[in-house]
């Protein structure tokens, strides 16, 4: 007697969409937004883009806490919160693989990707959710859902700004 058992194999991808950005400048006499916008060329393609202009150069001690929040009756933490020296961090990038892997998602197109000091403004300019795409879901896959990119950023111990991206993956 012979059984045949037929095994199906799916290759399961998922897809990372933008769905708002909001950029606050807690300290506007340090830094502000000149723009922080979230473009939809078509169905398919967005894009984040944004600029804070520094207002008091050059700066020197910064702390950045990323953390990634779920939507589950509000947004909850999920996964990761991470706080850093900044500085440090960018002068040994693998000193934290955690928050290496979170600041990855926006370095590539970024202008601060040097260590410190920082002397000009700071710009994403045309992040997409294609490298995220891979990022988020074969890198380390994450569960379908709606999420919060949530950075706080801290120059001299002082709150600075919060820019928070909303996604969803489905």
């Amino acid at each position: 007697m012979y059984f045949t058992h037929k095994v199906f194999s799916y290759k399961v991808t998922s897809k990372v969409t933008f769905t708002n950005l909001k950029c606050t400048s807690t300290d506007e006499s340090f830094s502000s937004f000149e723009y922080c916008y979230l473009k939809a060329v078509n169905r398919s393609y967005k894009y984040i883009s944004l600029k804070v202009n520094l207002h008091k150069i050059p700066v020197y001690k910064i702390k950045s806490n990323i953390s990634i929040l779920k939507r589950a009756n509000g947004y909850k933490p999920f996964l990761y919160n991470v706080t850093v020296d900044f500085c440090k961090f960018m002068s040994r990038p693998k000193s934290n693989p955690i928050f290496k892997y979170l600041f990855d998602f926006f370095s590539s197109s970024s202008n601060f990707n040097h260590s410190c000091p920082y002397k000009h403004d700071i710009i994403i300019d045309k992040l997409s959710t294609q490298f995220l795409d891979v990022h988020v879901t074969k890198t380390l896959p994450v569960p379908e859902g709606d999420y919060l990119f949530e950075t706080h950023w801290f120059v001299n111990g002082i709150h600075r700004a919060v820019v928070r991206a909303y996604s969803t993956i489905s």
